[in-house]
């Protein structure tokens, strides 16, 4: 496997022209015609009429090239940008949140307008010209934390869309004196383009505070020597703000008055990122106020968090529901072969009315192929893979939430942290076994909770056609607890039946 790290120093070093100008690429438009590929098959370079099967080795697996065929892995990195990227408003939670304090006797306070947390005028228009009219729930209880005097320490727990990034941007700019001509506001974030992400937020809720610099630490962007920054704001990732910080002593820490980090999970995830963050943290000072996002909070993250955010801070988690698998009815179709599942599938939507779907498939090379064979009969497929670049997956999945297309058929990139709401069934093309090849119980809840949500009946349908995927089914069913019913895709009062 390639390493990581020497894969973002690439892709950093041949973004370095677009950080001078500070500006992000949006990537192809969702209105653009090759942006998501409406036919797979051109999307990805498959100009041949019609599609044979991919042929099948010993153990039922798909034979090929090993560029072609092995399953995609998202790495945390990946996730995070992608999730961003498709969280162009405000995604509602009614998930709880649980406020865990050290000092009991410290009231908290929630706010349901941005007027009330008696905001600079300059910086209460830049977040209306945003779209914020009401804050988000993360916000009405982390804004008049994270605001007060003394100013509190915080951990929260949010995903991308819940408003996170907006309440930390409001932060700093409320504590910025633009006076003062040195960086007071430190924020780090795991990569170049998360980092050029967060620079945008900051960048339009500044919008009408001209007098306030944003400056962006990330590899490409240089200092010169003996140079001090000027900037009040900076954001960069660990490894050159490290560098700015403590090697060219360009940025005094001392004088850091707001330190963010984002992205935990992500971080710790990356090597050297965790060290670097330590190693900047030592250097703020004991009043500076330092807050710590991440998607998840599990020991790891815990153990991150608690090292970097000292005295006692405010803890946010969302509180998670049972994860239940109760409003989905699931179901195992046994096959002999690759086209035998592809005539289930095709039997499957012949007969029921489907309104968007999702289809898993576990290499490249099925799902090109599958796209293929669908897009053939006629229906509006979208394909999405790992052979796409982030920008390319998200416009992708934008036009599919939008309806342009009615199914989605995908590897892995998309088993995790995507939120379709308008899906109503899934299809395990391939049941999600492990890089060890062990059946993957997690990634199958995370699929298969893409349908019947918000107490809808959802419909998931997983594919058998040898001992192993049976074996893998058998072992699924039993984790969860959960009945997998045999249909037969021949018998077509049997389909009709399972969507009543």
């Amino acid at each position: 496997m390639a390493d990581w790290g020497a894969e973002v120093d690439a892709q950093e070093n041949s973004l370095s022209s677009k950080v001078e100008k500070l500006t992000v690429t949006a990537g192809q438009s969702k209105g653009s015609s090759n942006s998501a590929g409406v036919r797979p098959a051109q999307a990805s370079g498959e100009t041949s009429a019609s599609a044979s099967a991919p042929t099948r080795g010993a153990e039922g697996g798909a034979a090929g090239g090993a560029s072609e065929e092995s399953e995609d892995k998202v790495s945390k990195e990946e996730e995070s940008l992608l999730r961003k990227l498709i969280h162009s408003k405000l995604v509602s939670t009614k998930a709880d949140l649980e406020v865990l304090q050290k000092d009991p006797n410290s009231p908290l306070y929630s706010v349901k307008t941005f007027e009330a947390l008696n905001l600079k005028r300059e910086l209460l228009m830049g977040v209306y010209d945003m779209g914020f009219n009401a804050p988000s729930k993360i916000q009405e209880t982390a804004l008049p934390a994270l605001l007060a005097d003394p100013p509190a320490n915080m951990i929260a727990q949010s995903q991308s869309g819940t408003g996170k990034t907006a309440a930390f941007v409001l932060t700093m700019l409320s504590r910025v004196d633009p006076s003062k001509n040195y960086p007071q506001c430190l924020c780090l974030a795991p990569t170049y383009e998360l980092a050029l992400q967060t620079g945008e937020v900051t960048k339009k809720m500044a919008k009408h505070m001209t007098n306030v610099r944003i400056g962006f630490s990330v590899r490409g962007k240089r200092i010169p020597h003996g140079q001090k920054c000027t900037d009040h704001i900076l954001i960069g990732t660990p490894g050159t703000v490290s560098d700015w910080c403590l090697k060219f002593k360009s940025v005094d820490l001392k004088k850091i008055v707001v330190f963010v980090l984002d992205e935990a999970d992500v971080m710790i995830a990356t090597q050297g990122h965790q060290d670097q963050s330590v190693r900047i943290k030592r250097g703020l000072s004991s009043s500076c106020q330092m807050l710590l996002f991440s998607a998840t909070y599990d020991e790891d993250v815990m153990k991150f968090a608690q090292a970097i955010i000292p005295n006692n801070p405010i803890i946010i988690k969302l509180r998670r529901d049972e994860e239940s698998l109760d409003n989905i009815k699931q179901y195992y179709i046994e096959c002999k072969d690759i086209d035998d599942k592809y005539q289930a599938v095709s039997n499957l939507y012949a007969t029921i009315s489907i309104g968007q779907s999702m289809i898993f498939c576990a290499t490249r090379k099925t799902a090109h192929w599958l796209a293929e064979k669908m897009t053939q009969e006629g229906h509006a497929v979208a394909l999405l893979s790992g052979d796409l670049d982030i920008t390319q997956r998200a416009a992708i999945i934008n036009r599919f939430r939008d309806g342009k297309e009615k199914v989605l058929i995908t590897t892995n990139v998309t088993a995790r942290g995507i939120d379709v709401t308008q899906v109503t069934v899934v299809v395990n093309f391939d049941l999600p076994v492990t890089m060890e090849g062990r059946p993957d119980c997690e990634t199958y809840l995370h699929r298969i909770g893409r349908t019947g949500r918000f107490g809808k009946t959802g419909l998931a349908i997983n594919m058998v056609d040898n001992k192993r995927s049976y074996s893998t089914l058998k072992t699924i069913e039993q984790h969860f607890g959960k009945t997998i019913e045999k249909l037969d895709a021949k018998d077509v009062d049997a389909i009709e039946k399972i969507s009543t």
